[in-house]
This record gives structure tokens, C-alpha cells and sequence, in this order.
């Protein structure tokens, strides 16, 4: 690929063709990045190495926390953001590849309805991940966690695990979720903003 065509493409990840596209990329690119990595880490780093359980064995609370955290928030909110870029950066790499300007976009409409289906895809992947983590996390964290070791120790199967900072969590989880919210949002107040224009409510960039 030509430096021509690597430039179009980050071009059209960072600077979208609609308003709300524009800030949908601030909003994903800074603020939510921002506050998974740096803040997520801080919350969720050591989780690991402090969830104990009783008795306070090690192979014990690997096992349990195993099991309490089958995917880590952290890894599981990483490939969620990985994944919803996908839709768009194949629209902005197809229209690199075609060169088509930012400004072209809205102009023809085959490639404004190939735009509309990568921001739905968006909306699609945003709410399975949103059903997704209801599944795997819930929406609160309690302190005690009761651990099914049954398979691993045949003297007993419940044993009570605390989990560190659960309070924490239970901020950082809802905290996750309106995120999703509000990136659905956007996404689907992009696709009214691109009708309106189609349709002449509003001036085309």
C-alpha cells in the first residue's frame, strides 16, 4: 500500500465525513481509551494477587479466581474496543483503496450506504458486548464470592473468596456500560445526521 493510500486511510479513522462521526472518534479514541487503560489497570491490576479465599491457599484462589473472572474486565473491554473499530476502519480503508475523498461520502449513494452499514455494524457489536459483559460481570461486584471447588477439593465444595476493592468495580462496571450507551448513541444520531443531509435538512460538509 502507497503512502498515499496509508494517509487517506488515517485520515478517514480520525476525521470522519459527518459532524457526529467526528466526535463519536474524540469521545471513542480519547476519553474511553483513556479511562480503560489508565484507570482501568489501576483498578483491576492486582485483582489477581489479592483475591484470597478461605483457606488461604494459592492453587485455591487461582482456581477460584479462575473462576470467578473466566475472561479479565480489562482484556474483555480491550477487544470490545478492537472490535467495534473493525466496521469502520474496513470503510475508511475500502474508500483509501477507491480514493474517495471525506467529502465524496455523502455524495454518492452507494458509498453513503456502505458508510450507514459500518456504523450499524458499530451499533450490532456494541450491544452484543453490552449483553455480553450483563453475562460475564453483572452489574455489581459483591465483596464475598462463593467458589464451587468441588473439582478441586474433595473435602469440601463452597468456600468464601473476598474480592478486593469491589466497590471500585461496581463504579468502573456502570461506568463501562454508559459508555456503551452513549456510543450507540452516537452512532445511531450519526445515521439521523446522515439522512438529514441526504435529504436536505442539513448543509453537506
Amino acid at each position: 500500500m502507497s503512502p498515499n493510500y496509508i494517509r487517506s486511510f488515517s485520515e478517514g479513522c480520525l476525521r470522519p465525513p459527518t459532524v457526529i462521526g467526528q466526535f463519536h472518534t474524540l469521545f471513542f479514541g480519547s476519553i474511553r481509551m483513556f479511562f480503560l487503560g489508565v484507570l482501568g489497570f489501576a483498578v483491576y491490576g492486582n485483582e489477581a494477587l489479592h483475591f484470597s479465599c478461605d483457606p488461604d491457599k494459592r492453587e485455591v484462589n487461582l482456581f477460584c479466581y479462575n473462576q470467578f473472572r473466566p475472561i479479565t474486565p480489562q482484556v474483555f473491554w480491550a477487544l470490545q474496543l478492537v472490535i467495534v473499530l473493525v466496521p469502520g476502519a474496513f470503510f475508511h480503508l475500502y474508500a483509501a483503496c477507491k480514493s474517495i475523498k471525506q467529502e465524496d461520502i455523502l455524495q454518492k449513494s452507494s458509498y453513503t450506504g456502505f458508510y450507514i452499514f459500518s456504523v450499524f455494524l458499530r451499533i450490532v457489536l456494541e450491544v452484543v458486548a453490552f449483553w455480553l459483559q450483563i453475562q460475564l460481570f453483572g452489574f455489581k461486584v459483591n465483596a464475598i464470592y462463593m467458589c464451587d471447588v468441588g473439582a478441586f477439593e474433595k473435602k469440601f465444595n463452597i468456600t468464601r473468596c473476598m474480592v478486593p476493592e469491589h466497590f471500585e468495580k461496581t463504579i468502573f462496571l456502570i461506568a463501562m456500560y454508559t459508555f456503551t450507551v452513549i456510543t450507540v448513541i452516537l452512532c445511531v444520531a450519526e445515521i439521523f445526521e446522515i439522512s438529514c443531509r441526504r435529504l436536505g435538512f442539513l448543509k453537506t460538509q
